[in-house]
């Protein structure tokens, strides 16, 4: 007799992954509950940009908060950052950032440098890539800013499921007051100077503290609200921290995995999927990447959204498309770190 004697056959890794094709694996995700009736917002780094395109297709109560114009094309708006998540904040690469932007659209703290000016143009620091050639003026940013917070607010008083992806523990903050930019400065707007914006590279501690900060501050704004933490499986485009690219993507990625799954062990209303596991475990045969092996493939996103929606077999898959093929990255991601890698 031993205690592993009762264990389910997913418990064993000759039996549940072994020769098997993650696309064929079962039991990745137990489900958190119905989604069908629910009100789902989602932010994120770029790969959470994926499911919120798979629950508009299924017609599931997503929300989206900040539609775009009807002027423009699908593929303008995603280029203007409209479609991409429920608000119009880009990506949201950081739980400090997350933090942040629940404090500022509720008024707890305001950004002392959150507009930056490039060649007589102005952006919008906190999500700077939105408007590319930036605002004649001061004012239009935050007369913008201020409808994007009210925005984000109601998100937060609305949504039933949040969901969540976390991309990266490297950012560029403002040695001012610790506000947390998408982007170094310099790359898509603004200056870099050393003595206005430093390098950080949170710590476990710190992205679990974080989280746990605003998973209180979401409650008090909606309770009941269900939470739903993914990790991203796209590597980091460049890193500061010193080490390898591909050192730093693992330091980083363990980090945050960690993070979520400690999250979902304590909190009952916390949630963990493996989109990470996916897409990066030895079951791909590293296949769902594209040839820079950064990027990730269409069929790719398809087996994260299959096993998405295991637990709830009923929801209607979206109408078929044709097939991408193997080697082609799944569509447009805004994604303002990959522009890291394009620098010299």
């Amino acid at each position: 007799m031993h205690p592993y004697k009762h264990f389910p056959e997913r418990a064993f890794w000759n039996r549940a992954v072994s020769n098997r094709h993650v696309s064929t694996l079962s039991e990745l995700f137990d489900g958190m509950g119905p989604l069908a009736r629910a009100q789902i917002a989602t932010a994120g780094s770029c790969f959470a940009q994926h499911i919120g395109r798979a629950l508009r297709k299924r017609n599931l109560g997503y929300l989206d908060l900040e539609p775009a114009p009807s002027f423009l094309t699908p593929d303008e708006a995603n280029r203007l950052g409209y479609e991409l998540y429920t608000c119009r904040y880009g990506n949201i690469y950081t739980v400090r950032q997350l933090l942040q932007l629940f404090q500022e659209a509720h008024g707890t703290r305001q950004p002392l440098d959150g507009i930056w000016t490039t060649k007589g143009r102005h952006f919008d620091a906190l999500r700077p890539g939105l408007q590319p050639d930036g605002f004649e003026t001061e004012d239009e940013v935050r007369v913008l800013r201020d409808a994007h917070l009210a925005a984000v607010r109601e998100m937060f008083a609305r949504a039933d499921i949040f969901v969540f992806t976390l991309g990266l523990t490297e950012a560029w903050e403002s040695l001012e007051d610790g506000t947390v930019y998408p982007s170094a400065p310099g790359v898509i707007a603004g200056d870099y100077d050393p003595k206005r914006y430093g390098f950080v590279n949170f710590r476990y501690p710190e992205v679990y503290r974080d989280f746990e900060t605003f998973l209180h501050l979401l409650r008090q704004c909606k309770p009941g609200v269900r939470v739903l933490l993914t990790v991203s499986p796209v590597p980091l485009a460049a890193t500061a921290s010193g080490d390898h690219v591909l050192v730093a993507t693992t330091q980083s990625k363990a980090t945050l995995r960690a993070v979520a799954g400690d999250l979902a062990a304590e909190h009952d209303d916390v949630f963990y999927f493996p989109s990470y596991e996916v897409i990066t475990g030895q079951p791909t045969r590293h296949g769902f990447y594209a040839p820079d092996l950064r990027n990730v493939v269409q069929a790719g996103v398809d087996t994260v959204m299959q096993h998405f929606f295991a637990p709830e077999p009923e929801i209607a898959p979206p109408a078929p498309s044709a097939p991408a093929p193997p080697d082609v990255a799944a569509g447009y991601e805004y994604c303002e770190e990959a522009l890291l890698g394009k620098l010299s």
